[in-house]
């Protein structure tokens, strides 16, 4: 870590990373990695194209692992825990919303077969959807309406802690202030956010925190308002 202090120790960090390096087709992605993530608020992840910065987001909840060193989520080593489990427990938002066929309704179904309409209704409210969309199908939502519904998919599981992988890149700029605003009232309710963005304007706008990834390594990782001489100008 070149500068800026770890945000949390490691006994009460949301995740902690032990000198993870991940490696492709051997090409290093993520190279000794050493630095830990608070556990509450809203923490962005920001660096240039190619940074590591997905990969490091992925590795949260084992869609990638590392090659080397250790990722812990609240203090256990997340290699011993079951994929499944640590996914209800980590929920992700990707970059392109992935409706499924069906209904909104089948789509919260997949995610939390036993669902009630009263826990749908919920789920849908906190992604700022109204009721009627759970009749509605899925892949005829315009794109701002289908991200938010896979939030609420998301949702559904009650996760712990929320990734946001560049959630906002495709949407229109009213969704994109809706979703920004729907995760932080997420993160003042107690759920915990870790956001990928390479719009530094956003990152003020949401973060409390913020990492900053170069080439595969940390640059920073702090409080926002410390954060700002790494952020690009304008």
């Amino acid at each position: 870590m070149v500068a800026g202090a770890r945000l949390s120790g490691i006994e009460d960090a949301l995740f902690a990373f032990e000198h993870v390096g991940l490696s492709k087709a051997g090409a290093a992605l993520l190279v000794d990695v050493d630095g830990t993530v608070p556990d509450d608020g809203v923490t962005t992840i920001v660096g240039p194209s190619g940074a590591g910065k997905s990969m490091l987001l992925r590795l949260c909840n084992r869609l990638e692992c590392p090659t080397a060193g250790t990722v812990r989520f609240r203090s256990d080593d997340i290699a011993g825990v079951d994929p499944q489990r640590l996914r209800r427990r980590v929920g992700m938002v990707f970059q392109q919303p992935t409706p499924f066929p069906g209904t909104v309704r089948d789509n919260l179904l997949v995610a939390e077969p036993e669902i009630s309409d009263v826990d749908a209704t919920a789920a849908l409210e906190r992604a700022d959807l109204t009721p009627e969309f759970l009749d509605r199908p899925a892949r005829e939502l315009s794109a701002g309406e289908a991200q938010r519904v896979c939030l609420a998919r998301t949702l559904a599981t009650r996760p712990e802690v929320l990734l946001m992988d560049e959630p906002t890149s495709s949407v229109d700029p009213r969704s994109r202030h809706a979703l920004e605003a729907m995760t932080t009232a997420l993160a003042r309710d107690g759920v915990p956010v870790l956001w990928v963005t390479h719009d530094h304007t956003q990152a003020r706008r949401v973060a409390d925190h913020v990492l900053v990834l170069v080439a595969g390594q940390v640059e920073f990782s702090g409080p926002v308002q410390d954060a700002e001489p790494y952020f690009d100008e304008g």
